[in-house]
């Protein structure tokens, strides 16, 4: 794509959801720090279905030490690699109270040397906490990036240094929201449903689905 057409892109998809965001629940910035480490190979859905209760009693990182890791894998016990999550979770959570006085740190590679926080972690920590045009790059980015041609890249950094290159503005603050939702609910791996495709006309994907 060039120039024109990535804005374009961008201008489609804004215009078909003019707020996007996550949809993983959370009351706060901590909360969200371990719902997104609890995301790694899970479903948003079935993340949000364990934190719910989670949530309405712990939160802040003082609370979930308190809870301590048993407590917290009888909440999380759904999800996918629960054990070294809930290890992961408290090991941070007690960084975060010795080190950054129970508060997240609003610095990416601070983020990255907390337990459990790789780089996909920290940006989406950054860029839905403290508004940092940061690009989270998940499986459905990685797809929706080589598959459209928007950002080509054969490791997910690469297809995230593609879009910091060249996604413009005013659509750089939601960039990886749209990315992530389009390639969940459109662009899907399988079955691309590519006759409902806002942008279907700017993708190079060959060849396209049509209606049944």
């Amino acid at each position: 794509m060039n120039r024109a057409q990535i804005f374009e892109f961008f201008r489609r998809l804004a215009e078909d959801n003019p707020a996007p965001e996550t949809e993983l629940l959370f009351g706060n910035t901590y909360q969200l720090l371990v719902a997104v480490v609890l995301s790694a190979q899970a479903t948003d859905v079935g993340v949000n279905k364990a934190t719910r209760a989670l949530f309405q009693m712990v939160k802040t990182p003082q609370a979930m030490v308190e809870l301590g890791v048993e407590g917290l894998k009888a909440h999380i016990k759904t999800i996918g690699l629960f054990n070294t999550k809930a290890k992961n979770v408290i090991a941070l959570s007690e960084i975060l109270l010795r080190d950054f006085a129970g508060e997240v740190p609003a610095d990416r590679d601070v983020l990255t040397t907390l337990p459990g926080v790789g780089r996909k972690t920290a940006n989406v920590v950054m860029n839905c906490a403290f508004e940092a045009e940061t690009f989270a790059v998940d499986t459905h980015i990685f797809r929706v990036g080589n598959r459209t041609g928007l950002a080509k890249g054969k490791t997910p950094l690469a297809v995230e240094l593609q879009l910091e290159k060249k996604v413009p503005q005013p659509f750089r603050l939601g960039a990886h929201h749209w990315l992530i939702l389009h390639g969940r609910y459109v662009c899907k791996a399988r079955t691309p449903e590519c006759w409902r495709c806002v942008v279907a006309d700017l993708c190079a994907f060959k060849p396209k689905s049509e209606k049944k």
